[in-house]
């Protein structure tokens, strides 16, 4: 089968066929130069209207990258005609494979653009001998047919979380998610961590589709808990437990710290130095080491140990399956805890009576959404923002995560390439 007849089967273009093929050595590759004529008799069609008018004359060749064959660069070879448009003047004409100025076919954009949600864009542009710019545009073309094609109807759970992307200046972004159990999703990115940020959300979101909202998983960032009581107050708003389990985790750490600290100014043994990891971690979790670790510690009478074994005896609460036992153990946990004497800790017991009605949706909602999802979508979404390394522009940190999580549409394509 000739080059030419693959080309016709693959990449079908409506009034225009394709010329001559050659191959051309240049000193660092191979190249495939395909010329592509008008059809006989096809007239051009305006860029601004779309409309077909008399030819006005021709440019010269232009040249449009296309998928590479067997490692060798192809080019498409083509000299614009400019349209003599009785509405619009005269304008260079509209062609299929290409969109406005750009010198990459969108054939190629796409497929580039599918291999950077794999690949860090460098490593793209690397692999495929191209440059950065032409990852980069690639996939905001693909970000903005995604977002202005995708469907936002019927959906009952979303989630909200933030993640920090870098070290300075406005270095948190807010995430909205859909977490319904048939779709999970990125809907939203937002500058900073603020009212007025997730306002603008449920502003893009829309009065209509909010009041279809069942369910909303957030943690316990006041602005968050206030806006979604005034754009979906139907919703069931239920805390994440991981971001819970997380403030423990922080409280424990502090006290091991303190109590380190105190330990070593008596001048007595530093038992606990090194323990952080087998203190945070879930026994399971733990390696041999860190296990033999644990163990050496729970035979000791330590404020940080109290405080582990007040945590890990929480963990119990997630398995209840009846909100009015979830409520008698949560009260009654908080009791121990306020008699504890361990500070830290005992803030989180006044922080888990002060959201105690949030909690417990937990178990109403147990059953019907993904409750797990915020935080393993939270997880891609830092992937991404590690690949990302040298993102300093919001915009383009912001078309990342679109491209990776956003589970965004694609055009039907007469042929679909492996990767």
């Amino acid at each position: 089968m000739q080059l030419k007849s693959i080309l016709n089967r693959i990449q079908i273009h409506h009034g225009f066929v394709f010329g001559s093929i050659r191959l051309v050595e240049k000193p660092t590759r191979l190249l495939l130069e395909i010329e592509i004529r008008p059809r006989k008799g096809s007239r051009p069609l305006c860029s601004v209207c779309g409309n077909a008018g008399p030819g006005y004359d021709t440019l010269q060749v232009r040249r449009f990258e296309f998928v590479p064959l067997w490692g060798i660069a192809v080019f498409f070879l083509y000299a614009m005609r400019r349209v003599d448009c009785p509405r619009c003047g005269i304008k260079v004409e509209r062609v299929p494979w290409a969109e406005g100025k750009n010198h990459l076919t969108t054939t190629y954009a796409w497929f580039l653009a599918k291999w950077a949600r794999r690949l860090s864009w460098k490593e793209t542009a690397d692999v495929f001998q191209t440059k950065w710019d032409n990852v980069f545009r690639s996939v905001k073309m693909a970000v903005a047919w995604g977002l202005a094609n995708r469907n936002l109807d019927n959906i009952t759970a979303i989630g909200i979380d933030e993640i920090c992307w870098k070290k300075k200046g406005s270095k948190f972004l807010t995430l909205v998610y859909q977490i319904d159990n048939g779709c999970k999703r990125l809907l939203f990115v937002g500058k900073d961590r603020t009212k007025k940020t997730l306002l603008s959300f449920f502003e893009e979101f829309g009065p209509k589709r909010s009041s279809l909202l069942r369910f909303v998983c957030t943690d316990m960032w006041k602005p968050y808990l206030l806006v979604v009581a005034d754009k979906a107050g139907q919703a069931l708003n239920i805390l994440d437990r991981f971001h819970i389990m997380s403030h423990m985790n922080k409280a424990i750490d502090k006290v091991r710290t303190t109590e380190a600290k105190s330990l070593k100014a008596k001048g007595k043994q530093a038992v606990l130095t090194g323990s952080r990891w087998c203190l945070l971690k879930r026994p399971e979790n733990c390696t041999e080491n860190q296990a033999a670790k644990l163990r050496e510690l729970v035979a000791i009478n330590l404020k940080t140990v109290r405080a582990y074994l007040l945590k890990e005896d929480f963990q119990r609460f997630w398995g209840y399956k009846s909100a009015w036992w979830a409520t008698k153990f949560l009260d009654e946990w908080c009791k121990r805890t306020m008699r504890s004497r361990i500070k830290p800790m005992k803030k989180i017991a006044r922080m888990l009576r002060s959201h105690r009605s949030l909690i417990l949706n937990y178990f109403r909602a147990k059953e019907q959404i993904a409750l797990g999802a915020v935080e393993g979508l939270n997880n891609k979404a830092k992937v991404t923002t590690k690949k990302a390394y040298g993102f300093k522009s919001f915009e383009v940190i912001k078309l990342a995560l679109y491209h990776t999580l956003g589970n965004l549409p694609e055009p039907v394509a007469t042929h679909r390439f492996c990767g």
